[in-house]
């Protein structure tokens, strides 16, 4: 416990170091003087990485050591770009004689607030089986936050073409974000329950074996639901996510590569038949197969350009911190943020900051996959491949290896509701990683609830003995 808790704290201070180097270089370079906001922003940012410490070395000391580093300094180089972005933007207002207000503030804000969620959920969730007691619950609630934007009118839920957002007076909040871990609770607590009847129930189409429709049929419907909410809200990002998460936690409690095959298929026929029913699908495609040609028109290709442009300009070691224009490329510090990272830190920098990605995600997979409950494994599983799955569309929609999407990369975007339920995931992938690195002659503190973890204990049901002749 003592040697992980003493790696976690070097490779903590280690990027809270490299966070404080690049804001203070960012300023030296652009404004070639030290602005009194940096102080500000590091010493709030190495403030609130000490409580998530301490809060891990409280309440899970078997934990993983690596995980909340790589976060940490994925929230450090997101604030730092961010803050860069804000010294372009604020530098093209003044030409104009308009004035700018920094949004760098409100992520150091968000962090904080993320942080405290993150200590919530290590302080009162002391074990991850507890939540299947609400698997149920969380799925409604997921549905519920994924629906309620698109019956909201477009003045409270629309934002840039997308109707995903709640807006009440100047806050907002993006309830997807949230939902995709409480589906993810859902799908995980579900298929646990049923899994082995996944496998051996139902009957025979084309040689597949298939479940019977009252087993699977509420994942495959919520999923489905989800999606096409998601395709009527124009938010394929968010829409392609869901789907691949669910696909895999699937796979994952079936061992079955027939559904990730089923699921492809669904998936090809979806999309075209995505792209025939909406003239945003179509627009996106076009944007995505030529860009140029698309580049003057409202809604066209102009931001993919741009941030292709960027990604050239960077080239293998970036232009510098400070040294690029990041900010000429629309939602620079949102969407196209890896944009960004690449242009100043390169193709190296961009590599970092991905293997800090993969890192995060293996890691998961790895303790998903040494914890002692099925349930665990299940949710551990799904959590770390959505950090993936994210991150993938992110950036693939960025190098046009797939359509644009929309969505933000974790921990590097501008964006409160990004930054909590991320944090959120983190802080379930940190409770799994501990239960499963306890070492198994610690003592197990019994559950209030003898039934709390029913749902992690697979029956096999008795052969059925065949009818007499």
């Amino acid at each position: 416990m003592g040697a992980a808790r003493g790696t976690e704290l070097r490779l903590l201070l280690f990027a809270v170091a490299l966070t404080w180097c690049a804001l203070l270089l960012v300023d030296a370079d652009a404004l070639q003087r030290i602005d009194s906001s940096v102080l500000t922003y590091g010493a709030s940012f190495t403030a609130v990485m000490a409580v998530a410490h301490f809060a891990v070395r409280r309440w899970a000391p078997h934990a993983d050591p690596l995980i909340l580093p790589s976060t940490a300094l994925l929230n450090g180089i997101g604030l730092v770009m961010i803050h860069r972005i804000d010294l372009g933007l604020a530098e093209q207002a003044a030409e104009k004689g308009k004035q700018y207000s920094a949004v760098a503030g409100q992520q150091v804000l968000w962090t904080v607030v993320g942080v405290a969620l993150f200590v919530g959920v290590l302080g009162f969730v002391r074990d991850h089986r507890v939540l299947t007691r609400y698997g149920h619950l969380a799925g409604l609630a997921g549905i519920v936050a994924i629906v309620l934007p698109a019956v909201l009118p477009a003045s409270m839920s629309e934002v840039n073409g997308a109707k995903v957002w709640i807006k009440i007076g100047a806050a907002s909040i993006q309830p997807g974000e949230f939902a995709k871990l409480m589906l993810i609770v859902f799908a995980a607590t579900s298929l646990v329950a049923k899994r082995d009847l996944f496998r051996v129930a139902g009957r025979k189409v084309l040689g597949v074996e298939l479940p019977r429709a009252r087993d699977l049929g509420p994942i495959v419907l919520a999923a489905l639901g989800c999606v096409a909410v998601l395709a009527f809200e124009k938010e394929l990002g968010a829409a392609l996510l869901f789907f691949g998460i669910v696909l895999v936690m699937i796979y994952l409690a079936t061992e079955r590569a027939i559904w990730v095959f089923a699921g492809l298929l669904i998936f090809v026929v979806g999309c075209v038949l995505a792209y025939f029913l909406f003239n945003h699908v179509r627009q996106r495609v076009a944007n995505w197969m030529d860009p140029l040609a698309t580049y003057d028109r409202p809604g066209g290709g102009y931001q993919i350009a741009q941030g292709l442009f960027g990604l050239g300009t960077g080239g293998l070691g970036g232009t510098g911190l400070g040294n690029g224009r990041p900010d000429i490329v629309p939602e620079a510090n949102t969407d196209f943020i890896t944009a960004s990272i690449g242009e100043e830190l390169g193709f190296l920098g961009l590599a970092a900051v991905l293997m800090l990605y993969l890192l995060i995600a293996l890691r998961g997979m790895r303790h998903a996959l040494a914890v002692r409950d099925s349930f665990g494994k299940l949710l551990g599983g799904g959590l770390a491949f959505t950090v993936v799955m994210q991150i993938f569309v992110v950036v693939g929609g960025v190098t046009k290896l797939i359509p644009e999407t929309g969505i933000t990369a974790p921990f590097l975007s501008k964006g409160g509701s990004s930054l909590l339920a991320n944090y959120i995931l983190v802080a379930l992938l940190l409770r799994i990683s501990d239960a499963a690195r306890k070492p198994a002659t610690e003592p197990v503190k019994a559950m209030r609830a003898p039934l709390a973890d029913a749902g992690t204990v697979l029956v096999q049901r008795p052969p059925v003995p065949p009818p007499p002749r």
